[in-house]
């Protein structure tokens, strides 16, 4: 099976457009693929979506989460030009002459470019400054504010990057929109095709699926997990390695092929230390490459921790470049290493163990 072939499912997802509030192309999706491998799906009021494997053990939830950064039409000028905010953390300096798409409808989207003024307009006046998105427009080639509203154009619809997912000379690595976290969705479907098709022994009740919202505040995992209470749960996430910076810059943690990422400190979630061993043991145990990482972002992990009266919540990240851009890439072998664990932790993990990682 070639590298397309393994990552089909990657492909498919990456290649939707969905920003926070608009995951339902994803979520139709991912309710495909679940129907064909869980005993249950299970969906809450915000969207999130999960497929149940049901067992006698603990539950474990593994999320992903289906959104992708990317931006919201507020306005129209007279001259046809579309306002836009940032839906989810992006630089606006990502955005200079991107070509982008506004989706109009599941069947409709317009192409258009945030216009950036060439040198030959500004030589001889002031240095332009750091952008900001309200200085920012998207030129759908519309001649009037009344023209791009005949084009089909609302205040409200999404903004997208246009895609263009390839695989590097080394067919080693893919280079993408959409990567977080369109890859913890996939990865959730990987898990729950694997523990059907292959049929791999474990005592756990293992749920997973994509969340809604987590770009924008983690919504869709603080009500997912109230709703499902689970007993372990794994966030499935790209988190920015710092293997193109410096050896000594204070971020340069992670490099692309050297495995997982054990996020055992964010702001938001610091990782039980008795399940940081557990973790550490059983990469070691079963080979599977890892490396610690320090992030000062956080995970749905942050909001599933306070589910119930406190569930043991975790990260396991996959190493990118250039995330939250119109660009970022990833390593098929830490793609693999993810998956490895996660499949471990399941065979592994019963009650026993959930009171060992409980217990003081």
């Amino acid at each position: 099976m070639n590298i397309r072939e393994r990552m089909k499912i990657y492909e498919d997802l990456v290649n939707l457009n969905a920003v926070a509030g608009f995951e339902k192309s994803v979520r139709k999706y991912m309710r495909a693929e679940l129907s064909k491998y869980a005993d249950e799906i299970i969906q809450d009021k915000l969207g999130s979506i999960f497929g149940i494997k049901k067992g006698d053990g603990p539950t474990i939830m593994v999320a992903g989460h289906m959104d992708e950064v990317g931006a919201m039409v507020t306005g129209i000028t007279e001259k046809g030009m579309l306002k836009m905010i940032p839906i989810g953390s992006i630089n606006p300096n990502v955005m200079i002459s991107q070509n982008v798409q506004v989706i109009v409808s599941e069947e409709k989207t317009i192409r258009g470019v945030v216009g950036a003024v060439p040198p030959h307009m500004t030589r001889g006046g002031k240095e332009p400054q750091q952008p900001s998105f309200d200085d920012l427009t998207v030129d759908i080639g519309a001649d009037s504010r009344e023209h791009a509203r005949e084009m089909g154009v609302e205040i409200g619809q999404q903004i997208t990057f246009l895609n263009q997912y390839y695989i590097t000379e080394d067919g080693k690595k893919i280079v993408s929109k959409a990567w977080d976290n369109r890859f913890g969705c996939g990865m959730a479907l990987e898990i729950i095709r694997e523990l059907k098709e292959k049929n791999i022994h474990h005592s756990n009740t293992v749920i997973a699926g994509g969340t809604v919202q987590e770009e924008v505040g983690l919504r869709g995992a603080t009500t997912a997990s109230q709703m499902v209470k689970p007993d372990l749960f794994i966030a499935i996430d790209v988190s920015p390695v710092g293997d193109i910076l410096d050896k000594n810059h204070p971020r340069a943690f992670g490099k692309l092929g050297e495995g997982f990422l054990l996020r055992y400190y964010d702001p938001r979630n610091i990782m039980n230390p008795r399940l940081k061993t557990y973790f550490e043991k059983m990469a070691n145990d079963k080979g599977i490459k890892f490396q610690q990482f320090l992030s000062m972002g956080g995970t749905d992990a942050a909001a599933a921790q306070y589910a119930g009266s406190g569930a043991l919540a975790t990260t396991i990240g996959l190493p990118g470049r250039y995330i939250h851009s119109t660009a970022a890439m990833i390593h098929i072998d830490d793609v693999e290493a993810v998956k490895t664990m996660i499949l471990e932790i399941i065979k592994d993990f019963d009650r026993k163990r959930l009171e060992e990682l409980q217990n003081d």
